[in-house]
C-alpha cells in the first residue's frame, strides 16, 4: 500500500499540527522526522516529513525540501503539500517562496496556492491580509519574533518579495461563491501569468471549499488548515475509506513532564498557569553561558518531584527578557544554548521514567526529538486545534513515548494541565 498525500513541513511542531488535521479528517497519518531511510508502515494514508528548514539558509531549506519530495514521490504519493506556519513565518529572502518554487519546478507545475489560514486558531485571511485574532499580523506578537519578525500583514506583498513568480489574490467574494468560482479565478490568474494565489478564508467551512478547488493541483502550500479540505477529494475518487479510528493510539505508560522553550505570548501564559499547579524549574541562558551545569541541576531537581506529579522545565521568557539575553550573548548563541540544554534535559528524563512529554516551541521540539533519536510518530487525538498527542514509531525495543509537540502560539491557557486527560 502507498500513501495518498505526501507532505513536507518546515518545522517539527508544524508537521505535527498538519498531521493532526489529517487524522481529524480520517486519514491514518504518520510523521517522519527528517527524510526517512525506512519504509512506511502498511496502514498509512498520509505521511508528513518534518524538516527543520523554516529559518535555515535558503539553499539548505530548498535542498532538504527537494530531498523530501523525492522520497515521497518514490513512496507513491499522488498529491503533495508544503506546510508552513499559520503566521507565515519568513523573511524577505524566504524561505516560503524559494522552497515553494523549487517544489513547483520539480513537479513541473506552474501554479499553486498559498493559504496559511486556520480560523479555528484565529488565523484568518481577508483581502490578502493575515489576521491573528482581531488584529493584523503586523500588530500581533509576531512583530517581535526574534528570528522572523512579521511587520507586514499583506501576504501578497510578503510572498512577492520572496518569489520570482507573480503573486495574485483569490478574495473572499470569490471564496464565498464556492469551489467552482475559486477554480475559475485560478484559471484567470494563470492566464495572467501568476504562479501563486493567496486565498482568503474567514471560517473553517472555507477550508473545505478551498480544498475541493485544489483537488487537481500537484502541489498545495499553506498552513495546516487547508489539510482539512483535501482528504474528501480522495474519498470522492474512491481512494480513501472513512476511518473513525484514525486517531487511535496504543496506551503509553510513564511519568509526565513539560519542556517549554517557546517565548510566544500564548506559551508565556501557559507557563504562568502551569507554574501555579505543579513544580517548575527555570533554565536561565545566562547561567548556561557562564558554564554552570544547569542540565544536571534540572535533572536532580526533577528527580525529587516527578514521581508525584508532572514537572515543568522552561526557558520561556518575555520579549524584553529575551532581548536582554540576546544583547548580551547574541541571538544565535542564546538560542543554541537554550535548545541544547532543553534537549539534554529531555533526554535525561527518559531514564528517570518519563513516558509522556509535552514540548512547547518549534525549534525546541526539533532539538528534543533529535536528542531522543525519534524517527517517526503515529498521530493521535487532538488536544487543542493544531496540537495532537503522538506516539513514537520504530522503537527498536525501547519503551514507547507519548509526545505532544506544540507550536509556540497554539493552545489554550490551560493546555499543559488538560493535555494529560486527553491522553488517558
Amino acid at each position: 500500500m502507498t500513501a495518498l498525500l505526501g507532505c513536507i513541513a518546515d518545522d517539527f511542531t508544524g508537521g505535527t499540527d498538519l498531521a493532526g488535521m489529517l487524522v481529524k479528517a480520517g486519514m491514518r497519518t504518520v510523521q517522519l522526522i527528517g527524510v526517512p531511510t525506512e519504509p512506511l508502515p502498511d496502514d498509512v494514508d498520509a505521511v508528513v516529513i518534518a524538516l527543520k528548514s523554516r529559518t535555515n539558509p535558503v539553499g539548505e531549506a530548498v535542498a532538504e525540501s527537494l530531498s523530501a519530495l523525492r522520497w515521497l514521490r518514490e513512496a507513491g504519493c499522488r498529491q503533495f503539500y508544503f506546510k508552513y506556519c499559520s503566521t507565515f513565518d519568513s523573511t524577505s529572502r524566504g524561505n516560503i517562496g524559494p522552497v515553494a518554487e523549487a517544489l513547483m519546478q520539480a513537479l513541473d507545475t506552474d501554479f499553486t496556492i498559498a493559504c496559511p489560514a486556520l480560523p479555528g486558531n484565529g488565523r484568518t485571511l481577508y483581502k490578502g491580509n493575515l489576521f491573528v485574532g482581531d488584529v493584523p499580523l503586523s500588530e500581533s506578537g509576531m512583530r517581535n519574533h526574534p528570528l522572523t519578525p512579521m511587520t507586514d500583514a499583506n501576504l501578497v506583498r510578503v510572498l512577492q518579495q520572496q518569489a520570482q513568480r507573480k503573486v495574485g489574490l483569490v478574495d473572499y467574494a470569490t471564496v464565498s461563491r464556492g469551489d467552482a468560482a475559486i477554480r475559475e479565478r485560478f484559471t484567470a490568474l494563470r492566464q495572467q501569468g501568476h504562479g501563486f494565489a493567496i486565498v482568503d478564508a474567514l471560517f473553517n467551512a472555507d477550508l473545505d471549499v478551498i480544498g475541493a478547488a485544489c483537488a487537481d493541483m500537484p502541489l498545495v502550500t499553506g498552513g495546516s488548515g487547508i489539510a482539512l479540505g483535501l482528504p474528501q477529494n480522495f474519498r470522492r475518487r474512491g481512494l480513501l475509506a472513512s476511518n473513525a479510528m484514525a486517531e487511535a493510539l496504543p496506551k503509553t505508560a510513564g511519568l509526565r513532564a513539560v519542556i517549554s522553550g517557546s517565548c510566544s505570548m500564548a506559551t508565556q501564559r501557559q507557563v504562568e498557569v502551569a507554574r501555579a499547579s505543579f513544580p517548575s524549574f527555570n533554565v536561565d541562558p545566562i547561567r548556561l553561558a557562564r558554564g554552570e551545569d544547569v542540565v544536571s541541576a534540572a535533572l536532580d531537581w526533577a528527580g525529587g518531584h516527578i514521581a508525584q506529579q508532572p514537572v515543568l522545565i522552561y526557558a520561556t521568557a518575555t520579549p524584553e527578557a529575551v532581548r536582554r539575553v540576546q544583547a548580551e550573548l547574541g541571538v544565535e548563541q542564546a538560542g543554541n544554548l537554550v535548545e541544547n540544554a532543553l534537549a539534554s534535559i529531555a533526554r535525561g528524563l527518559i531514564p528517570a521514567g518519563v513516558g509522556q512529554m509535552i514540548v512547547a516551541g518549534g525549534e525546541t521540539s526539533g532539538a528534543v526529538v533529535k536528542a531522543l533519536g525519534v524517527k517517526g510518530l503515529r498521530i493521535g487525538p487532538e488536544i487543542d486545534p493544531g496540537v495532537p498527542w503522538t506516539r513514537t514509531l520504530h522503537d527498536d525495543g525501547t519503551q514507547p513515548l507519548a509526545l505532544a509537540l506544540k507550536s509556540g502560539n497554539f493552545g489554550s491557557e490551560d493546555f499543559f494541565l488538560k493535555a494529560w486527560d486527553k491522553l488517558r
